[in-house]
């Protein structure tokens, strides 16, 4: 692959890395006061543009046919949702005894509060012949899920920022992430065929919003002498992740392919993905949110920002070991 292709394949970790720099040269252009105007143009207007776009962009009327398979989406979003949390949290007691930055451990915990996400388990899925109608469906009713279990378990977990009471982050929750989401929603409705045929970029142009509330978080964290991150705590940070993500998998991985399971190896692969993935897209606004006034917000947020590329670069080398496996047990299963 030559350096244009993979430029353009990894643009959006090239550009994490981008705005992080940028942030750090001229954090005075993305503080709130600044003349981005944060506190409006990402706090309402770009917050909104993600979920309106993710409202737009998912195909809910696809989700039909894999709506029946209640056990595995039981299973998928108790783990994500219910285990994981708590697995972390008790994780983190261990953690805690450390020298690791408590700030880079908080941020562990908002990983695992967050949802599954919208696109990365569904392509890995695909590609090695699994379940895709059940990682689609999982990957958004998990979006839906998370936009009112997420911000619970982050405030029960974590707590929130002194200056915004419970209320306000609901309120504000409600105005820029469910509203745009359902009206987007009710585009779709309309524009259903439009946009099947012509095929917009939703995924670049929810990208592209991402980096802006990137470059800010970390605009506010390079403003602020106070804040230093050692390296060493980040490369622990780094290892842990890694090592939850391969924990969990071989967890689930062990437990739904026994045959008291019933789920096929299919269901397997749909469900390794989705329950092990943690969506950047919807928890970067949301912890834009509930952690609003937060001067660690930004160390809050890296652990998210390594789960990301983490999950899609551990997925991508496992997916030949996945599609040797899938093809072995479909030659067992296979009569002679």
């Amino acid at each position: 692959m030559g350096l244009i292709a993979r430029v353009r394949k990894e643009w959006f970790i090239i550009g994490i890395v981008l705005v992080i720099t940028c942030a750090k040269l001229a954090p005075s252009v993305g503080v709130k006061g600044g003349p981005l105007r944060p506190e409006i143009t990402i706090t309402y207007v770009a917050v909104s543009v993600i979920f309106f776009n993710s409202g737009l962009s998912l195909k809910t009327e696809e989700l039909a046919s894999a709506l029946m398979h209640v056990k595995l989406h039981f299973f998928v979003q108790t783990f994500t949702l219910v285990f994981f949390p708590i697995a972390i949290w008790l994780l983190l007691k261990v953690l805690a005894l450390t020298a690791i930055n408590q700030w880079l451990l908080r941020g562990l915990q908002t990983v695992a509060c967050m949802p599954p996400p919208v696109s990365s388990a569904v392509i890995l899925t695909k590609t090695v012949g699994g379940n895709e109608a059940a990682a689609i469906f999982n990957s958004a009713f998990g979006s839906f899920l998370g936009i009112v279990v997420t911000p619970l378990l982050l405030l029960v977990f974590l707590g929130s920022s002194s200056s915004v009471p419970f209320t306000s982050i609901f309120s504000q929750l409600f105005m820029t992430v469910v509203v745009p989401l359902i009206v987007g929603q009710v585009c779709r409705r309309f524009l259903r065929e439009c946009l099947d045929r012509r095929k917009p970029p939703f995924g670049t142009v929810s990208s592209v919003v991402l980096l802006m509330i990137i470059y800010t978080t970390f605009c506010d964290t390079f403003s602020n002498p106070n804040i230093e991150l050692d390296h060493l705590s980040l490369l622990l940070v780094v290892f842990i992740i890694f090592s939850i993500q391969l924990s969990f998998m071989a967890l689930i991985f062990f437990l739904s392919t026994r045959k008291s399971s019933g789920f096929t190896a299919a269901d397997s692969v749909a469900i390794m993905f989705c329950a092990t993935h943690k969506s950047l897209t919807l928890g970067i606004p949301m912890l834009k949110i509930v952690f609003e006034g937060y001067e660690h917000l930004s160390l809050i947020s890296v652990p998210l920002l390594i789960y990301h590329p983490a999950q899609i670069l551990l997925g991508s080398i496992l997916l030949p070991s996945i599609k040797t496996w899938m093809s072995r047990r479909h030659e067992t299963l296979s009569p002679i």
